[in-house]
């Protein structure tokens, strides 16, 4: 592949120009300081999922990467299916730098092709010091560390109008039958309970996956996600027939089945918190908060406030979690100044830029919580850092795309199948199982 010379100063010297000589390989974590723009004239390439807020945001914090370290960036947005977009790059020269991963199967998967770069001995000793093991764990594959978790998600949040509940005369529930229970007060006191994104089959396999880390435990969760455990498993079928009482309530869902499967993300979050509620809660991660405080002008901690996801059947409270892993493509133009940005977001300083600007929760222990703009962020995020080692990461981003994470196919397809019909959790498992092991036996 022919690619355009640059004169990039090579390996540590010019990241040690650029962050402080702590930026090399037997030095600390790198600093945010200095900024004498020794990476001036280089352009460092990113693809990521992001869109519109999102986007700007991140921009925020690529704009100060420049300021520092004088590099260009370049952001890219792949849509939902960075794996395609990606390999098509790299097939027609023109592979980015650095892909913001959303999905720890994807990340194996561009290992396994030979496309990543391990991460400089920099980043590794940031991520020791600063992140939970299991940050390193879901970005390493077969011991390697190929991926920086910068944004995390907490996706063990249940969004609220406390107007909601207090019409109804129930608090925040503590268990999960005390969530249909306080579902039903709140469906007699004249809205829906639920608001449900049937219509996003991604949301579809959240509501499982917390479902299933609380009720199964975590050995079980982790044997399912690398499919080591059949999905016609019995404690999947317990998980299902679990979810399945929500699903086939229609007291309790807004719209009832067709409705919720009618209703994507964005609607569900407008459902509860829009100008004409339809409903009182609504099931998703701490990313709710942005769409009802942008979108809808609700002031969190306020009249949008959340629960933790309860525990179900004597279980411990689930904490599943999502997050964009950074790496560095080997066929990237400026892959060495891509490490350079990977080591500037591997800091506190970086993550403290979108912290700021809202929307955003950060897995990196020395990001100091008063740096989150409100109080219902802020537990959020120090929820998230609490869990520690008990976090797990979304289960379906773990799996083959074809698996979980292909629109209208494998796992999001048979889960709207049982949103619309959930009268039979063990056929839907058979279901599950045919199609995850196509997915990973390809």
């Amino acid at each position: 592949m022919m690619r355009r010379r640059t004169t990039l100063l090579t390996g540590c010297t010019a990241l040690a120009l650029a962050f402080g000589a702590t930026a090399c390989g037997g030095g600390g974590p790198v600093s945010a300081g200095g900024g004498d723009q020794a990476l001036s004239g280089q352009t460092v390439s990113v693809a990521g999922v992001w869109s519109g807020a999102e986007q700007k945001n991140f921009q925020k914090v690529l704009d100060a990467f420049t300021e520092k370290t004088g590099a260009k960036t370049q952001f890219v947005s792949t849509g939902d299916n960075v794996s395609t977009v990606v390999g098509s790059k790299i097939e027609g020269g023109n592979a980015p730098d650095v892909v913001m991963v959303p999905q720890v199967g994807v990340l194996q998967q561009f290992a396994a092709q030979g496309w990543l770069q391990p991460l400089s001995p920099a980043v590794r000793k940031s991520v020791t010091a600063n992140y939970a093991p299991v940050w390193k764990n879901y970005g390493s594959v077969k011991g390697t560390l190929y991926g920086l978790y910068f944004k995390a998600a907490h996706k063990s949040t249940v969004w609220y109008s406390p107007d909601a509940l207090d019409q109804a005369g129930v608090k925040p529930p503590k268990t999960y039958d005390d969530l249909l229970e306080a579902g039903h007060a709140v469906s007699d006191s004249g809205l829906a309970a639920f608001s449900v994104a049937g219509q996003d089959g991604w949301t579809l396999t959240d509501w499982f996956e917390n479902v299933y880390l609380s009720q199964a435990g975590p050995e079980k969760y982790d044997a399912l996600a690398a499919h080591e455990l059949k999905w016609t498993d019995q404690s999947v079928v317990d998980a299902l027939t679990t979810l399945g009482r929500l699903f086939k309530d229609k007291q309790l869902l807004a719209g009832g089945q067709k409705g919720a499967l009618n209703t994507d993300f964005p609607g569900s979050v407008e459902k509860v918190f829009g100008p004409k509620p339809q409903a009182g809660m609504v099931y998703e991660g701490d990313f709710v908060a942005g769409v009802a405080k942008d979108q809808f002008g609700r002031k969190i901690g306020e009249d949008a406030n959340f629960f933790p996801f309860p525990p179900v059947g004597g279980g411990t409270a689930p904490v599943v979690s999502g997050g964009d892993a950074a790496v560095v493509l080997k066929d990237g133009e400026n892959a060495k100044a891509g490490m350079a940005l990977l080591e500037y977001l591997a800091t506190p300083q970086a993550a403290a830029v979108w912290a700021e600007a809202g929307g955003f929760l950060s897995p990196n222990k020395k990001l100091d919580p008063a740096t989150y703009g409100d109080d219902v962020t802020r537990t959020t995020a120090e929820s998230l850092i609490a869990a520690g080692d008990s976090v797990r990461f979304d289960m379906s981003d773990q799996a083959p795309a074809a698996f979980g994470g292909t629109k209208g196919a494998g796992e999001w397809k048979v889960l709207q199948d049982f949103l619309r019909d959930p009268s039979d959790p063990k056929a839907t498992a058979a279901q599950l199982e045919t199609a995850a092991a196509k997915a990973y036996k390809g």
